[in-house]
C-alpha cells in the first residue's frame, strides 16, 4: 500500500476520534419509513366446491335408417344433413310390387269369405237334417269340419292382408325420432334388402340434438365423496336427477352452458377404476352434436359459509401457499393457508385464516415478515377488475 492510500484510510478514523473528544457523535442515516400496503378483511359467504371433468356429448336417441322390404330405391326426400322431424318421409322404395301382392290378398280374402258364408250355411242345414234324422251323423261332422276350415282360411288370409298392408306402408321409411339425418348410403335405383335379418341395407342415420346428453367419467375416491355426501341428506352428484351442472366447450373461457345431472352408473370399470355420470342440456341452436368434447364443472360439496380473499393477495413458498396479515400493533406476519378453488373472483380460503384478520391486498413485494407497516383499508375483500389467477396457481390450488 503506497504512502498516499495509506493516509486516506486514516484521515476518516482520526476525524471521527477528534470529535469524540470533543462530545460530538457522528451524523447516521435516517431509517426508512414503513411501507404503505392495502389491507382487507376477509370476505364470508355460501359458496359450493366444484369439480371438473372432461367427456363427450352423446345423443339421446341414435337410430338407422334401414329398409324393412326389399325393392328398388325410387326416391329420396331430404337434403343431406338436414334437420327432419319425427314422421317425415325420408325415402320410397317402388311400391307396385307390393300394390300387386296386397291386391291378391284382398282377392284371397274375399274368395275365403265366401267359402265361409257357404259352409256356414251349409253347417246350420245340418244341424237342422241331424236333428230330424235324415242326415248321418258322420256326414253332419263333414260340414262342421268344412266351416271350421272355411273360417280358418278367413283368419289366415286376414292377417296375409294385413302383412301386405304394412309392406305398404314399409315402402315408405319415414323418420322414428327428431334429429340431424346424415348423408344418404344408397343413391335411387339401386335394389335394397330389406328384413330383419342382419343384411338389410343401411340407408342413412339420424342423432337427436336437442335435448342432449352429456358423459364424462369420474374416479373412485370422488364418487365415495359423492355417496357420503348424498348419506347425509346433501345430494351433489344427481344420481336421482336435478343437480345443477355447467359446461364449456373447448374454445370457451367460461362455463356458460347450464343443465342438470340424470344418471350415475352402477358399477366402477374395472380396467380404469371409474364410473361413469351423464348430465342433460338443452340445445337449441345445435352447436353441440355427438362426439364433440367438453368440460363440465359439477358440485363437489354441500353449500357452507367460507373465508375468500383476492387470488392476488395469495404468495407462493415453493409448494406453501401463505398470505400476509397485519396486527393490531400494524406488524406484517406470514400466515401459511390451504386454498381452495376460485369462487367469483376470489380465493376460498379453506384453513389458516379467520373473516377478522387484517390481510395484504395489495403490496407483497414490499412486505416482510416481522416489518412494521402503514396499512391503508378497504372495505372489504375484493378481486381486481378483469382479474383471473394464472394458470400454474389453478392448478397447484386443485
Amino acid at each position: 500500500m503506497t504512502q498516499s492510500r495509506r493516509v486516506a484510510s486514516v484521515a476518516p478514523l482520526l476525524l471521527a476520534a477528534a470529535l469524540a473528544a470533543c462530545g460530538q457523535n457522528p451524523p447516521q442515516a435516517n431509517a426508512p419509513p414503513p411501507p404503505t400496503v392495502t389491507v382487507a378483511k376477509p370476505v364470508q359467504r355460501g359458496v359450493v366446491d366444484h369439480d371438473e371433468y372432461v367427456g363427450r356429448f352423446v345423443a339421446i336417441d341414435s337410430v338407422e335408417v334401414r329398409a324393412r322390404v326389399s325393392g328398388y330405391l325410387e326416391k329420396i326426400h331430404f337434403r343431406d344433413g338436414q334437420m327432419v322431424k319425427e314422421g317425415d318421409l325420408l325415402f320410397s322404395i317402388d311400391r307396385r310390387p307390393f300394390q300387386n301382392a296386397l291386391d291378391q290378398a284382398r282377392a284371397n280374402l274375399a274368395q275365403s269369405r265366401a267359402n265361409q258364408t257357404f259352409a256356414e250355411a251349409d253347417y246350420k242345414r245340418g244341424e237342422l237334417l241331424v236333428r230330424d234324422r235324415t242326415m248321418t251323423e258322420q256326414a253332419f261332422e263333414q260340414r262342421k269340419q268344412a266351416y271350421a276350415s272355411a273360417t280358418a282360411s278367413v283368419t289366415a288370409n286376414e292377417a296375409s292382408v294385413r302383412q301386405a298392408e304394412l309392406d305398404m306402408q314399409f315402402t315408405e321409411l319415414r323418420a322414428p325420432v327428431s334429429g340431424r339425418i346424415g348423408d344418404r348410403r344408397v343413391s335411387p335405383g339401386n335394389l335394397v334388402t330389406g328384413g330383419t335379418s342382419g343384411t338389410t341395407t343401411l340407408l342413412a342415420s339420424i342423432v337427436s340434438l336437442d335435448p342432449i346428453r352429456f358423459e364424462f367419467t369420474f374416479d373412485e375416491a370422488s364418487y365415495l365423496r359423492y355417496e357420503r355426501f348424498s348419506r347425509s341428506g346433501k345430494e351433489v352428484t344427481g344420481r336421482e336427477g336435478g343437480v345443477n351442472v355447467a359446461l364449456k366447450l373447448i374454445d370457451e373461457p367460461k362455463f356458460d352452458h347450464s343443465g342438470y345431472m340424470d344418471f350415475v352408473d352402477n358399477v366402477i370399470d374395472r380396467t380404469s377404476g371409474t364410473i361413469r355420470g351423464r348430465a342433460v342440456f338443452s340445445n337449441p341452436n345445435g352447436v353441440f352434436i355427438p362426439g364433440m368434447f367438453g368440460r363440465i364443472r359439477v358440485p363437489g360439496s354441500p353449500s357452507y359459509v367460507a373465508v375468500l380473499v383476492p387470488d392476488s393477495a395469495v404468495g407462493s413458498e415453493q409448494v406453501r401457499k401463505f398470505v400476509y396479515v397485519v396486527g393490531p400493533d400494524d406488524t406484517a406476519a406470514i400466515r401459511y393457508v390451504t386454498l381452495g378453488s376460485l369462487n367469483g373472483g376470489l380465493r376460498v380460503i379453506k384453513d389458516g385464516l379467520t373473516a377478522d384478520d387484517r390481510i395484504v391486498v395489495n403490496g407483497l413485494m414490499r412486505v416482510r415478515p416481522g416489518q412494521k407497516v402503514t396499512p391503508q383499508a378497504q372495505p372489504a375483500a375484493q378481486a381486481p377488475q378483469g382479474h383471473q389467477a394464472p394458470a400454474g396457481r389453478q392448478a397447484q390450488a386443485k
